[in-house]
């Protein structure tokens, strides 16, 4: 028999009335009502409520103390039933408590009340964090996800395969982490971003399925959906095309979802949204499709336009029916968000009855260009067109896509109760950085042009597309994925068009470089995130709730008090020496 008590506190029921019982756990409340003590004893389960007429049995207890009690069961009277927990018929008059571990008299923060306190407190604190019921089972929820996934993919016959923590560093687009060599001076191992290679290699060594429950990590800035070291359901699959692998996502995401949620989940197969289709929609690459708002491009009409701004460049219109009698005050809080994201302002036209316009601009267009809106943007009485306009495309879809969100916030037009996926593929192979004026990858590096390695003849490098694929839900993305370059020469094109020799290529990736001559099927995979699944599933808007000791957004342990300084000697150890 366990020594510290016999039953969980949340397990207690009528059944064990009369009957004496030991349980052990924390200290969640003390209530005294003049002569009779309360106290809410708390383990893992949930909470009992122990009583005593007995001053002396509690005396000196304090909160967050752990203990055990022995005592007897007994209903509680009709009127004294607690609705809130599952013991709330039933109490404990206790004949003996024992202090484990005695808890301070002032506490950081109160436990019931933790996720009211600043982030850089809760995680110094995270083992008093933790006891908040909310933050345990988010916690205990990322722990029945885990075991499903991993049931899920083994009924799809897929092998689970640990791939190495230290590893090589590679040119895969996000900052590595570094451990320098003790034995090889002047050398580093890395932490992986990715399985990538790894996976790669084990579809030519005749692994048919292969997945892991990865752990992945990158030296980025952090922010609510993305930390520096996250996890992620990595798979890649042999001799199969794209879309056996959204048979697969498909299947993991809607049985997941369905699972651990109540809300209504997308039906499969997913609804497919090419890449430039999503960005001038949605004006983004990860649309939240719970918004039925939609953009449209209005450059055509604009292109001899006598409306300065609007003239010969990237013009894009949202269109709301019944908004024209919002006040103006709501216009312009749409006005100050739209100046809040860096725009000069927001345009827009308000519809009336005899279908004539009204707005800051009305004024500059011509009857030409109304009757054409009219019939682009299929105006009707009452609707609400607002103009977003800028010389670079990819800016003017940037901004319609966050007018579009708040738009669909302020009319409260998203549904809280569904999760809405779709697949955003056909992605651009290359995308060019006007900074660095060169060509970088517009997602995985790793993937197979369509049309195969002749798509790489062509001298129209925009054109080029990748077979690579998002998993997208609510406006977070959930997976990438892609068909893999296995095509040594078409692999060493990509790279060269990103400014890598093949010289580079073979060093840096060595391993495919090498395995890729001896027999390599075509693959495939992707990889769904764990962290921004259980972030869904809990209705949390941060990944660090979801995660048992993160970082703060700062990138520092609070709790471990990292990172800190390390000694001289195990700076002369690994060969460092700090400019």
């Amino acid at each position: 028999m366990n020594k510290y008590r016999n039953i969980y506190c949340g397990k207690i029921s009528e059944k064990e009335d009369k009957k004496e019982v030991k349980v052990a756990g924390w200290i969640a409340n003390i209530r005294d009502h003049g002569g009779v003590i309360f106290v809410d004893l708390r383990d893992e389960t949930g909470i009992v409520q122990l009583v005593s007429n007995d001053d002396s049995i509690f005396d000196g207890l304090t909160k967050e103390s752990s203990v055990t009690v022995t005592g007897v069961v007994r209903k509680r009277a009709e009127e004294d039933y607690n609705d809130h927990i599952a013991t709330g018929t039933i109490e404990i008059l206790v004949d003996k408590i024992e202090v484990l571990g005695k808890a301070p008299n002032e506490l950081p923060f109160e436990i019931l009340t933790s996720k009211d306190v600043t982030e850089e407190v809760r995680l110094k604190y995270r083992y008093l964090d933790l006891r908040n019921d909310k933050v345990r089972k988010n916690i205990q929820l990322r722990s029945e996800v885990l075991k499903f996934l991993r049931n899920k993919m083994d009924s799809l016959t897929f092998t689970e395969v640990q791939t190495p923590i230290i590893t090589a560093s590679s040119p895969e687009g996000a900052r590595d982490f570094l451990i320098p060599s003790r034995k090889f001076k002047g050398k580093f191992y890395a932490l992986p971003q990715a399985p990538q290679v790894f996976k790669e290699v084990l579809m030519v060594s005749g692994f048919d399925k292969y997945y892991q429950i990865a752990p992945c990590f990158r030296d980025e800035d952090c922010r609510s959906d993305r930390t520096l070291e996250f996890y992620q359901l990595d798979f890649e699959m042999a001799f199969v095309t794209e879309e056996d692998v959204y048979k697969v996502g498909e299947e993991v995401f809607y049985d997941t979802f369905t699972k651990f949620s109540d809300k209504k989940v997308s039906s499969t197969p997913f609804r497919r949204i090419p890449f430039k289709e999503a960005m001038l929609k949605y004006g983004t690459d990860k649309p939240d499709l719970r918004n039925p708002l939609e953009i449209i491009d209005l450059s055509d009409i604009f292109v001899d336009c006598g409306f300065k701004p609007f003239r010969g460049v990237c013009v894009r219109g949202i269109k709301v029916d019944d908004l024209a009698s919002k006040s103006n005050s709501w216009f312009n809080e749409v006005v100050d968000y739209a100046k809040s994201i860096g725009m000069p302002g927001i345009g827009y036209i308000t519809v009336g009855e005899d279908m004539s316009f009204k707005g800051p601009i009305d004024k500059f267009l011509s009857e030409e260009e109304k009757d054409n809106l009219i019939k682009q943007a299929e105006l009707k009485a009452g609707s609400v067109l607002f103009f977003i306009a800028d010389k670079k495309e990819k800016l003017a879809a940037k901004n319609a896509g966050m007018i579009r969100t708040e738009l669909g916030r302020k009319l409260d037009l998203i549904d809280p109760n569904s999760f809405e996926f779709c697949i955003v593929n056909d992605f651009p192979m290359f995308e060019y950085d006007d900074e660095e004026e060169k060509y970088e990858f517009c997602h995985n590096a790793f993937s197979m042009p369509k049309g195969g390695p002749k798509a790489f003849e062509t001298d129209d490098i925009d054109s080029i597309l990748a077979h690579q694929f998002d998993f997208v839900c609510n406006g977070n993305e959930m997976a990438s994925g892609a068909v893999r370059n296995y095509d040594i020469p078409s692999l060493e094109k990509a790279f060269e068009i990103v400014g890598y020799d093949k010289s580079v290529v073979k060093e840096k990736f060595g391993a495919l470089y090498q395995a890729f001559k001896y027999g390599v099927p075509p693959h495939a995979g992707m990889a769904p995130g764990i962290d921004r699944i259980i972030m869904l599933l809990t209705d949390e808007t941060n990944l660090r709730e979801v995660q048992a000791f993160p970082m703060t957004v700062s990138g520092t342990d609070a709790m471990m008090g990292c990172p800190t300084e390390v000694d001289e000697k195990q700076l002369r150890e690994v060969h460092i020496k700090l400019r």
